[in-house]
């Protein structure tokens, strides 16, 4: 006998809730007003693509490439601070780079890349290519060196295709 209570009793409880959540479910289908197909007030969902923030005007203005990045490594203007990140090509002179946090990536093409200074705090590790071989090479915090075509003993343009950096 109380198994049979407690059946009808859950039985019950169950069909109330079933119940609600199809009245829940109806009622926010339908929008406000009873309207039929009008579309929602909410905004799009933003997907972040990790572009870099203005490539094309800085492509147009500067004739780097900025690719894509995590947003801890940015172009800074090199007279802004010291101990930035500093890129040397032949074509396109010194261009400086801010590390924010401890780690960062950047993908980008700067031609023509012959040395570089790592920033105050970040050890770098960046990615050249010259005739589709690659060269990876680690630049120390404060470290000046020789990459890309100074680091090549067939001295080959290079560009600068990637920048990792970590404390």
């Amino acid at each position: 006998m109380k198994l049979v209570k407690r059946v009808i009793a859950t039985t019950a409880a169950a069909m109330a809730c079933f119940a609600v959540a199809v009245t829940v479910t109806h009622a926010s289908e339908t929008p406000a007003g009873g309207a039929a197909g009008v579309t929602s007030d909410q905004p799009p969902y933003a997907i972040e693509d990790f572009a870099y923030p203005d490539a094309a005007r800085i492509q147009a203005e500067l004739g780097i490439t900025l690719k894509r990045g995590d947003g801890h490594i940015t172009l800074a203007d090199c007279a802004s601070a010291t101990g930035l990140m500093e890129v040397y090509s032949r074509t396109k002179g010194k261009i400086c780079f801010r590390a924010t946090g401890k780690t960062g990536y950047l993908s980008l093409e700067i031609p023509a890349v012959y040395g570089m200074k790592g920033d105050a705090s970040h050890q770098a590790d960046v990615t050249l290519t010259a005739d589709g071989s690659q060269q990876n090479i680690t630049v120390a915090a404060n470290e000046w060196k020789g990459v890309g075509e100074a680091a090549d003993p067939e001295r080959r343009d290079h560009v600068l295709v990637e920048i990792s950096v970590s404390e």
